[in-house]
């Protein structure tokens, strides 16, 4: 057997946490984000109208308002752009953020 290091080192984990969950988002702005995959242009208007009708007075600011994160560069790079888009959201209100979406 054979023992090998990473040049890298040993990966470091941050404690994080995350903010409450909100239990009605009636009358609280939602923003969407999208990484560009995955149908985002046709499931993100149905998950909009959705929303809308099951939350009075919620306003949802749509992905298209919002810069498509790109996944290329170095780390710094990418937390650049991580760090523009919530600095985006926060000036926009945002209690809620939808980022990417599923199949």
């Amino acid at each position: 057997m054979y023992s090998a290091l990473s040049p890298l080192g040993e990966p470091t984990i941050e404690k994080a946490s995350a903010a409450p969950r909100i239990s009605d988002l009636s009358g609280k702005t939602v923003c969407e984000v999208w990484n560009g995959v995955f149908r985002g242009d046709i499931t993100f208007p149905i998950i909009r109208e959705l929303l809308q009708k099951r939350y009075p007075g919620v306003k949802v600011i749509p992905y298209t308002e919002f810069p498509i994160p790109d996944n290329r560069g170095t780390t710094a790079e990418l937390l650049r752009r991580v760090d523009a888009i919530v600095a985006q959201a926060i000036q926009r209100g945002c209690d809620a953020m939808i980022v990417g979406n599923g199949f």
